[in-house]
């Protein structure tokens, strides 16, 4: 849910999700404007697709690029050594430059697209992106989100939810990155890193190469670059989504709908309901007026992955139940997103953020407004060590920005989120919607900071005790039987990190 939560030039199935957004040329105050100027276009699409079938019509929408002029890297002009170099122009690489520019670190970004449009989508909790300042990057705000358990129980949450307007988020980043003078851009894709005692280097497509005190890899999950001496048991979101003009839709406009867990569209799909029931998905849907809206259908975790096709199948199943007829798509996305799974080795030389670092959240998915809160703190380590008069470098700075980023208590809580998925991951579809009615039964303190990763350990056993204590008999006959394994193994790997 999340996510996601990944720019570089990974493989397509490795475009994630996490929670979306319409394309940035996109109205959504006139949408009715643009979809009449372009429906003599589609009149031969629309009468050659199915009833309730996607599969057959292909995304009308391009990617755009922004307006900037980039402080360009000069080989022959400019000295190729930096304070930092960052592999990524995604959420995370940028935010982590403008937090950088403000203490004066010299920064280098690589990416093969630095003004390309990402092709993730995100959508957050309102407060948490209020809370960092970037209440104005949001193009779509829903005051109420809603949780379908089953065919006869609902849960309506009071808490705003927002679609992230990627075109403002980026622009807003980029102004901050060019607002202190300190940032220059590298058109190139990194093959090589190779590290000395005091410095690292890396080797561009291009021939280019740059040096720098650190290097951060904000390239995501298809990077190589980190490294990890475990062995690496993600489990994995996977999902499908897309943006499209539909004759009508039977979603209330002032709701976001989180999760619709029932089941009724696989009535005439024996195969399909057979394997919903053991691994289930949802559907994640932002209602944008009667006509548009984006739809996802997603795997919130398993293991082994489940099948894409499987996927698309369901969302189709779903689909002509609801009566939801699509004219056109304007964008689709396919997500696959590695969860939990250990840490990279703490710490090394090769500093990273975003995801490859491990800060999505193990048990959702989101991971947007997390980076968006870590990129300071991880700035601000990286500026004690190399914006100070001491300038400490090697083996001590690679320890102390890897601490920085993951200190004793938050590896604590991400064993507990890990938990939390491990859980969810025995759990078949009735299971999991009795573990989701209880959930949203707690204080909204609880599953508010259990979703915006924000509850210490000491709270998420509470929050622990509360599920417990507010679930069915039958959740608590999952919990007694299903848990022990997952527990055992928090309890395990909490013991070698307090060593």
């Amino acid at each position: 849910m999340g996510t996601s939560i990944r720019v570089f030039s990974p493989p397509p199935a490795l475009i994630s999700s996490s929670k979306f957004l319409l394309p940035p040329t996109f109205s959504v105050s006139s949408p009715r404007a643009y979809k009449t100027s372009s429906r003599k276009l589609c009149r031969h699409v629309i009468r050659s697709s199915k009833f309730g079938n996607f599969l057959d019509l292909k995304p009308e929408l391009q990617p755009e690029y922004l307006n900037f002029d980039l402080p360009w890297f000069e080989p022959a002009s400019d000295r190729s050594r930096f304070d930092v170099i960052i592999i990524g122009t995604g959420p995370a690489g940028l935010r982590l430059a403008e937090q950088l520019s403000c203490y004066g670190i010299k920064v280098c970004c690589v990416d093969p697209s630095p003004l390309s449009m990402w092709p993730n989508n995100y959508g957050v909790w309102v407060d948490e992106f209020e809370s960092l300042g970037l209440e104005d990057c949001f193009d779509k705000i829903w005051p109420t989100t809603c949780v379908y358990i089953n065919e006869s129980r609902t849960k309506h949450l009071n808490r705003r939810y927002g679609r992230v307007c990627r075109k403002k988020l980026k622009t807003k980043l980029m102004e901050g990155c060019l607002s202190n003078g300190v940032i220059k851009f590298h058109k190139a894709k990194v093959w090589k890193i190779e590290h000395r005692e005091f410095e690292s280097s890396i080797l561009c497509d291009d021939g280019n190469e740059l040096k720098a005190s650190l290097v951060v890899d904000a390239s995501g999950f298809a990077s190589t670059f980190v490294e990890y001496d475990k062995r690496r048991n993600h489990g994995y979101q996977i999902a499908h989504g897309i943006l499209v003009e539909v004759d009508d839709h039977p979603f209330y406009l002032d709701k976001m709908v989180l999760m619709d867990w029932r089941d009724s569209h696989l009535g005439n799909e024996p195969d399909l309901r057979v394997s919903n029931s053991r691994f289930p998905t949802f559907l994640y849907a932002m209602p944008f007026d009667s006509n548009l809206i984006f739809l996802e259908e997603t795997s919130l975790v398993s293991r082994p992955v489940l099948s894409y096709m499987e996927v698309k199948r369901r969302m189709v199943a779903r689909l002509r139940h609801l009566g939801i007829r699509v004219r056109r798509v304007l964008e689709d996305e396919k997500c696959l997103i590695p969860m939990g799974g250990p840490l990279p080795r703490i710490p090394q030389n090769v500093m990273a953020i975003g995801g490859t670092s491990g800060v999505v959240h193990p048990s959702t998915g989101y991971m947007v407004a997390r980076i968006m809160a870590l990129a300071p703190v991880l700035a601000n380590a990286i500026a004690e060590c190399l914006g100070s008069t001491r300038m400490i470098r090697g083996q001590p700075l690679y320890h102390r920005v890897w601490n920085g980023l993951w200190p004793l208590e938050r590896r604590y809580t991400r064993e507990f989120y890990s938990f939390g998925m491990e859980t969810l991951l025995k759990l078949d579809l009735e299971g999991t919607r009795r573990f989701f009615d209880a959930f949203f039964y707690l204080d909204p303190y609880q599953w508010q900071g259990f979703l915006s990763s924000r509850l210490s350990f000491q709270e998420l056993v509470l929050l622990s005790l509360s599920l417990f204590e507010h679930a069915s008999n039958p959740s608590r006959f999952d919990i007694v039987t299903k848990c022990p394994v997952p527990l055992a193994k928090m309890v395990s790997n909490l013991a070698r990190e307090a060593i």
